[in-house]
């Protein structure tokens, strides 16, 4: 028999009002037999009309997100919601206590665990939750990340291509509306892309807006209001919060990574020296930064260029590198849309 969760809340989905509570994920350890772990949550419900869900904190070292979420979940008052709206700025609130990627208690990478395991790992159920009881609810979902501790990234919008033309043409409309300046269209053929929540919605025909907010484990101001601004706009286009204020788009530009070949992958450890930032144009055959080996001084350190002309979308934020570390992400103008 398919159990459809082990996590439960005492928040009504279904009832009007504006509710701050937590899921509870069970959790048996030494100090705590039978206990629980919080999530916290907001719902605001207003009558009928459609569900959007917004998700923040999937890894804990990501923070324009949670914090652009809490601003918005103080900010919101139920007579501003038409149907339904879900706020969760720390999804997995274990690595967000822990300021990891990672959540201590079972080292689940959150946004690579997904459709779950009802039965398993906290980091599994919670990821089970989200596939089985929120986003079949949901019209509209948004998961907020950001580089983390290991990645400078420029701001942007991720989605995937829908099902469909139609679906396609859906998720296309909603990132103009988010208004990231740079929006990013991927397969998710590379980093585990299969496993993430994004994939999960596509399979459920949800639309969904992933973004990239900033990086190296810090909080960018931009980034937060890019969140925001975006997340406003997205709610009163899609209907769910109508007659609140929001600035206006400027638009974005369609970019695209087509796979690993627009990596600089290391191969070797050492210190990574880069030679340019996020955010710049750059041609095949560049110098893109060294290597150094930190074993042998005297060793002439690696020379890194770029296999193909882009721009740098992502590049490694610590120094310190090990064999198989992407050192830089490109992306290119999308040749397709739709």
């Amino acid at each position: 028999m398919k159990i459809l969760t082990r996590i439960w809340t005492p928040i009504d989905f279904d009832r009007d009002g504006k509710f701050s509570d937590c899921l509870r994920v069970p959790y048996s350890s030494d100090k705590s037999a039978y206990g629980w772990i919080p999530i916290p949550i907001v719902a605001i419900r207003n009558g009928p009309g459609r569900t959007a869900v917004l998700f923040g904190g999937s890894h804990g070292d990501e923070y324009e997100g949670q914090l652009a979420l809490m601003n918005l979940a103080r900010s919101l008052r139920q007579e501003d919601v038409v149907g339904r709206l879900i706020i969760i700025p720390s999804l997995n609130f274990p690595a967000v206590k822990a300021g990891r990627r990672l959540s201590p208690l079972d080292n689940g990478n959150l946004n690579r665990t997904f459709p779950g395991n009802a039965l398993g790992s906290p980091t599994q159920m919670i990821a089970h939750y989200v596939s089985d009881v929120l986003l079949p609810m949901a019209d509209l979902a948004v998961d907020l990340h950001s580089g983390g501790f290991s990645l400078d990234y420029v701001q942007c919008a991720v989605l995937r291509p829908g099902r469909n033309e139609e679906e396609t043409k859906q998720v296309l409309e909603l990132a103009e509306v988010f208004g990231a300046p740079v929006t990013v269209i991927s397969s998710g053929s590379t980093g585990g892309g299969a496993t993430t929540l994004n994939a999960v919605s596509r399979e459920l025909g949800v639309p969904t807006i992933t973004t990239e907010l900033g990086g190296g484990a810090t909080l960018s101001p931009s980034g937060v209001r890019l969140a925001e601004d975006g997340i406003r706009r997205l709610c009163k286009h899609f209907g769910t919060t109508p007659r609140i204020e929001v600035p206006p788009t400027t638009g974005t530009v369609l970019m695209e990574i087509p796979g690993s070949e627009y990596h600089i992958y290391a191969e070797a450890e050492g210190l990574f020296e880069p030679a340019v930032q996020v955010g710049e144009d750059v041609v095949e055959g560049q110098f893109a930064g060294r290597l150094h080996s930190f074993d042998d001084p005297l060793k002439e350190p690696r020379e890194l260029r770029f296999p193909k002309t882009g721009r740098v979308a992502s590049r490694r934020f610590p120094s310190l590198t090990a064999r198989g570390d992407s050192l830089f992400e490109l992306m290119r103008p999308r040749r397709k849309v739709g």
